[in-house]
């Protein structure tokens, strides 16, 4: 089977689950996207304190409630990081 057939096989015990990955990558996305303009704003001084440690604290439980989807799901977060062929992947790497 081609690389374009593969990608376009459905199996209907897995749609679900395919589902729910195309689900928490776009998610996961916005949550990267989030953590990256509050490091932003932290470093150039646009919040409170305050603001500063509820922005952490939502960011942290949006993380852990990916990792149980995840789990629940029987996904790893490198499940999520989709690759787009010559563009690279989709999210970054952990460090990068």
């Amino acid at each position: 089977m081609n690389e374009t057939a593969r990608r376009l096989a459905t199996d209907p015990d897995t749609v679900e689950r395919d589902l729910m990955k195309l689900v928490l990558t776009i998610v996961e996305l916005l949550r990267q996207l989030m953590e990256r303009t509050a490091v932003h704003r932290v470093d150039q001084g646009d919040l409170s304190e305050d603001q500063e440690e509820r922005i952490g604290m939502t960011l942290m439980i949006l993380h852990e409630r990916m990792e149980e989807l995840c789990e629940r799901y029987g996904l790893s977060m490198d499940d999520l990081n989709l690759d787009l062929g010559p563009l690279g992947s989709l999210l970054p790497r952990e460090g990068n």
